[in-house]
C-alpha cells in the first residue's frame, strides 16, 4: 500500500505529542481516531486541538471553516481495538515506559489490519525491541515528532533492525504529507536528536550545578549564540524535567557516563518541579 493511500490514522495516547501528532493528521486531510485510556484526557486532547486551531485562525493561516473542517475529522475512544480496527497507520503516543509499550504493540499485533504500518513516538526506547512484540516487526517504525508537533517541521523516521525498505518509505512519504521533513536514523539508544538535545541540556544543567550562569543567561548563550530557537533549560521545562530524566537514565545505561543525570535534575523531579505541567521548573509559569 503507498503512502497516499493513508487516509484513515489511529494515534494511541491524547497527550501533549498525541493530540498534536493527531491534529497534523486531521489538517492532512486524514481521518483520525484518537484512543485513550480515560474520557478526561481525551477531552484535554480535544481541548488542546481547538485551543492550537484557533491560534491558526487567529493568525490568518487557517480560515475558521477550514479549522472546523480538521476539528470534525478527529473522533475519540477509549477502546483500543475500535481505534485501530480500520487504521492504515497507528502512531503510539503514550509514556516512555517499555513495559507499556512492549503492551500496547502486542495488543496492536491482535487487533490492526494487516496492512496497518504501525510506528511509535518514541524519543530513545528501542524500536526493534518495541518490534519483537509483534508477529510484523517488518511494519514497524519509529515516527518521531517533536513538540509542538503542529509547528515543529521535523520528524524522525527510525529503522528497526527488521523494518523493511517500504514500511521505512511509507512512514517517511507521510511525513512529507503532513509538512514534515523526515531524516531517516539507525535504531540506536537517542537516534540522532534526543543523543544530540539530551547531551546539551545535560550540560546545561550541570552549569547551573556549578553557578557558570542564570538559567536566562544559559538558554540566552544558546539562542543568540547559535540561533537555536529556545535555550536547553527552557525546552527542558516544555519537554518536562521527569520526561528529561527518564530519557537521561535510559541513555546513561546504554551509552555511559555523558549521560548521567545531573543530581539537580534528580532534586527538582522529587520536588515535583516538572516545568511548564507544573508551573515551575528552572522558570516559574503563571
Amino acid at each position: 500500500m503507498e503512502a497516499e493511500k493513508i487516509e484513515r490514522v489511529a494515534v494511541l495516547g491524547a497527550g501533549t505529542m498525541g493530540h498534536g501528532v493527531a491534529q497534523v493528521c486531521a489538517m492532512a486531510g486524514v481521518g483520525v481516531v484518537m484512543r485513550d485510556v480515560a474520557e478526561p484526557a481525551l477531552e484535554a486532547g480535544l481541548a488542546a486541538i481547538d485551543k492550537s486551531l484557533a491560534r491558526f485562525v487567529k493568525k490568518q493561516t487557517l480560515s475558521q471553516e477550514d479549522a472546523d473542517a480538521v476539528r470534525a475529522r478527529v473522533v475519540t475512544t477509549t477502546s483500543l481495538e475500535d481505534a485501530v480496527q480500520d487504521a492504515d497507520l497507528v502512531v503510539e503516543a503514550i509514556p516512555e515506559i517499555m513495559a507499556l509499550k512492549l503492551e500496547t504493540f502486542e495488543a496492536l499485533d491482535r487487533s490492526a489490519p494487516d496492512h496497518a504500518l504501525l510506528a511509535t513516538n518514541t524519543s530513545s526506547l528501542s524500536v526493534t525491541e518495541i518490534a519483537a512484540a509483534t508477529s510484523r516487526p517488518e511494519r514497524v517504525v519509529g515516527m518521531h515528532f517533536f513538540n509542538p508537533v503542529p509547528v515543529m517541521k521535523l520528524l524522525e523516521v527510525v529503522r528497526g533492525l527488521r523494518s523493511s525498505d517500504e514500511a521505512i518509505a511509507r512512514a517517511t512519504a507521510f511525513g512529507e504529507r503532513l509538512g514534515k521533513q523526515p531524516i531517516v536514523v539507525r535504531d540506536w539508544p537517542g537516534f540522532a536528536t534526543s543523543r544530540l538535545g539530551i547531551i546539551l541540556g545535560c550540560e546545561a544543567i550541570r552549569m547551573l550545578e556549578q553557578g557558570v550562569a542564570t538559567p536566562a543567561d544559559i538558554d540566552k548563550a544558546m539562542e543568540l549564540g547559535y540561533r537555536h530557537p529556545m535555550g536547553p533549560l527552557r525546552l527542558t521545562d516544555l519537554v518536562g524535567l521527569d520526561v528529561r530524566l527518564s530519557i537521561m537514565e535510559h541513555l546513561f545505561a546504554e551509552l555511559g557516563e555523558q549521560f548521567r543525570p545531573p543530581a539537580l535534575l534528580r532534586q527538582m523531579v522529587r520536588a515535583g518541579k516538572l516545568g511548564r505541567k507544573s508551573g515551575e521548573g528552572f522558570y516559574r509559569y503563571p
